[in-house]
């Protein structure tokens, strides 16, 4: 699939290989735990007026892979089907205000990651 959360002592990565890589124009975005606000597991729906810088979009195909702006908020999107996906919200981001990517199980990442800033509280 290209994407894997790697979970660390105090910080999640999200490593992006191959083609997913190549697309997003980043192979790797680091997230402090403390920093996560929520994160579930729900279907996203790019908004049409988002601002692609820099990233991939085919919206006909839904596919997204990148940095993406709308409005006032920056997001980082890597999926790539119409399915469930696991929906990081940030505060205090040196960048994004939300993560979301597609992954082959979301509803264990996620609660994976909830388990990991439950550790740290």
């Amino acid at each position: 699939m290209g994407r894997e959360i790697i979970f660390g002592k105090d910080e999640l990565t999200l490593k992006l290989t191959g083609l997913v890589g190549f697309f997003a124009l980043k192979q790797k975005v680091k997230i402090p735990y403390r920093l996560i606000k929520s994160v579930y597991v729900d279907y996203f729906d790019a908004p049409q007026w988002m601002i692609r810088m820099p990233g991939t979009s085919v919206s006909p195909l839904n596919i997204y892979e990148g940095s993406f702006k709308y409005g006032n908020e920056w997001y980082f999107l890597s999926y790539e089907h119409r399915v469930p996906l696991v929906i990081i919200e940030l505060e205090g981001h040196k960048k994004y205000k939300y993560v979301i990517v597609e992954m082959n199980d979301p509803t264990d990442t996620a609660a994976e990651i909830r388990r990991r800033i439950r550790k740290l509280n």
